[in-house]
């Protein structure tokens, strides 16, 4: 058995167009038409935004949120990850863990911000801004009625409520998360920590 050559594009590599850059005029049809070779994107006012793809240990404890949730979630919610959410037809995010509402539609990888329950973000060193001041904003602005944000190393867990169109702090942990919505939640963070 051989390898086959790859043969090169024509282009080259995937990149944005430096001019629909400039004119912040993509919308979510523009990135479901992306070649299989892009990288992983968010659409912020018109922009294409690439997103870093995780480390390991971000996976890590997105997975484990994921189990948590899919285990302990009562049987109206659904825990999902690798689904962006279409907050308009300019924005789109690619948050870590969802818990959305039954029933669930995902049409082409997205799912309407009115279905999102809970949006987390795990930050890593490249997203710090995006995940700490940006996403929380776009969320709320979307009316996403619980974000959480989850620090790594040490792993603390920061969890907000929707309250007048803004998050505010819930709770938060380094140790054991107890908050009452979305549902009643114990959640030791041992138990997400790779």
């Amino acid at each position: 058995m051989t390898a086959q050559p790859i043969e090169p594009t024509a282009h080259g590599m995937w990149s944005p167009d430096p001019v629909r850059q400039r004119l912040a005029n993509h919308t979510i049809e523009d990135v479901l038409a992306l070649p299989d070779d892009a990288p992983r994107v968010e659409l912020g006012d018109g922009v294409l935004v690439v997103v870093p793809f995780p480390s390991i240990g971000h996976q890590n404890i997105g997975n484990r949120l994921w189990m948590w949730l899919f285990q302990h979630a009562p049987a109206e919610f659904e825990p999902v990850t690798a689904v962006g959410v279409a907050l308009n037809h300019r924005n789109t995010l690619e948050p870590d863990v969802l818990l959305l509402s039954r029933p669930v539609v995902v049409e082409n990888h997205y799912v309407n911000a009115e279905q999102v329950v809970l949006a987390v973000e795990v930050v890593s060193p490249g997203t710090r801004r995006r995940d700490r001041l940006e996403k929380p904003a776009d969320y709320a602005d979307a009316g996403v009625p619980h974000y959480w944000r989850i620090e790594q190393n040490p792993v603390h867990v920061y969890a907000y409520d929707l309250v007048d169109g803004r998050y505010e702090l819930a709770a938060d942990s380094a140790e054991e998360l107890i908050v009452a919505k979305p549902f009643d939640i114990r959640l030791r963070v041992r138990d997400i920590t790779p």
